[in-house]
């Protein structure tokens, strides 16, 4: 069979050459110059004509009838969480994260419950198949029904997938696979691309759930081209520390769910556990209250969790003061800092700051403003906060204290846990009282520091 012919194409302009150039000499772009497949022969009008009598029927969007898309649970509660319910038909999954971090034990775990009803295809790019079954016994997952396939040629894993027609197949992972078409090495952009497209193909057409691994940058972004996370239906990202024994998997894109959900999971001798109360593991339990810990009330999907955040503000001994957020945002620390001294007269322009997020999860939305805030506060007047106390609030930089979302699930979430006061802003304020928690609803800055929260 002759292979297909290929061409390198720019990624900014899609000016197209016969071979590589460090510089695009259309749009002067360096390094934009990727290896693609080229279409072979030309448009003709005989053909145009030959498919003007197979043209798409146009209906109207009113008269299709929306139908919600039946889900295959994977066994695993939490994998499911982020998912939005479980896997659909046709839908590719891709999953990335940092080597070691568990994306394959989570992944044979979930094919060993799966097998059990429906039939599953394991590809092994980069495990050999003694490998993969040693990895089995030391999980002690049930292997029954489980199809595995050690190979990394794609026509070879797409004629063997379409002979067994499984109901779920996982391929680990994508940058050890490669096409006969293409001459680039295996993880090259135009293999990661062209191999991705052609699976995400076959899962469309024959209803398979695809579940796709992928490496990471030392940047902690998918490796390859950015086209592959919008080729595929869902992006999964592992999180955490691989010295810890947590995992977080957060969804980043899902055309069948919600985004922004988050599962939590425990490394055990036995693989990956979901844990059904993951609050519990982002409270550090004090032996008595410390200065510079606060309890924020952030909000993960449709789940609220309550995370410590810890701030250690001391003498800074260097000419600039050093500014250091870990799992929260460093440039919004340092304007934080900014609106506590022009609003409430707190200087910290000689001091360091460093401010952490408990157990590995990562903040990103700006309810933490004012729990961040409460523990900078404290840490800088060595007063420690009430001990039940939780907060959340955006904070503006006019002072002002901005609402968050989803107020009234994250109080309820609080006084769940025992928690006994909070400080909320005052678009926030419940219309009806929490039993057993006192809530100060504040509007500025200044009125939320002058509670009475301080010990």
């Amino acid at each position: 069979m002759a292979k297909s012919k290929t061409a390198f194409i720019c990624t900014e302009c899609g000016a197209q050459m016969l071979r590589w150039q460090g510089q695009c000499p259309q749009c002067q772009a360096w390094n934009t110059l990727v290896e693609s497949v080229v279409e072979q022969g030309g448009a003709s009008n005989s053909r145009f004509a030959a498919l003007a009598g197979n043209v798409g029927k146009l209906q109207p969007l009113s008269a299709l009838e929306p139908r919600e898309e039946p889900r295959t649970l994977t066994g695993i509660d939490e994998f499911d969480r982020v998912l939005g319910g479980g896997l659909v038909s046709g839908g590719v999954v891709l999953i990335g994260g940092d080597p070691g971090i568990g994306k394959s034990t989570l992944l044979l775990q979930a094919l060993s419950h799966l097998a059990a009803q429906h039939p599953v295809v394991y590809v092994s790019g980069e495990e050999s198949g003694e490998q993969v079954a040693l990895r089995a016994l030391r999980l002690q997952v049930r292997t029954e029904g489980l199809q595995l396939l050690p190979e990394i040629n794609l026509e070879r894993i797409l004629a063997t997938l379409n002979t067994a027609k499984p109901r779920v197949a996982v391929i680990d992972s994508i940058q050890t696979i490669y096409s006969e078409a293409l001459q680039s090495a295996p993880g090259s952009v135009a293999q990661v691309r062209e191999c991705a497209a052609q699976l995400t193909r076959f899962a469309k057409q024959s209803g398979t759930a695809l579940i796709i691994v992928g490496h990471v940058t030392k940047d902690g972004t998918l490796a390859g081209p950015r086209v592959l996370e919008h080729i595929v239906d869902t992006v999964l990202y592992f999180e955490g520390d691989t010295h810890s024994s947590f995992r977080l998997v957060r969804a980043f894109k899902n055309r069948f769910g919600a985004v922004n959900e988050l599962g939590v999971f425990a490394m055990t001798e036995r693989g990956l556990r979901g844990v059904s109360n993951p609050s519990a593991i982002f409270l550090s339990q004090h032996s008595q209250q410390v200065p510079g810990s606060c309890v924020l009330v952030t909000q993960e999907g449709t789940r609220p969790l309550l995370v410590e955040i810890q701030a250690l503000v001391d003498s800074a001994h260097t000419p600039n003061p050093r500014r250091l957020s870990v799992g929260l945002e460093q440039n919004r620390l340092a304007m934080l800092l900014a609106v506590l001294h022009r609003h409430a007269g707190i200087v910290c322009f000689d001091q360091d700051v460093f401010v952490n997020a408990v157990g590995g999860v990562k903040i990103s939305e700006p309810a933490a403003d004012l729990a961040i805030l409460f523990a900078i506060v404290s840490s800088l007047k060595s007063k420690p906060l009430d001990k039940g106390l939780a907060i959340f609030g955006e904070v503006g930089l006019a002072g002002e204290i901005r609402p968050a979302p989803r107020g009234q699930e994250r109080l309820r979430e609080a006084a769940k846990l025992g928690f006994t006061s909070a400080v909320v802003p005052k678009a926030n304020a419940p219309k009806q009282p929490v039993e057993g928690m006192r809530v100060f609803a504040v509007d500025r800055l200044e009125e939320a520091l002058s509670t009475e929260v301080f010990e």
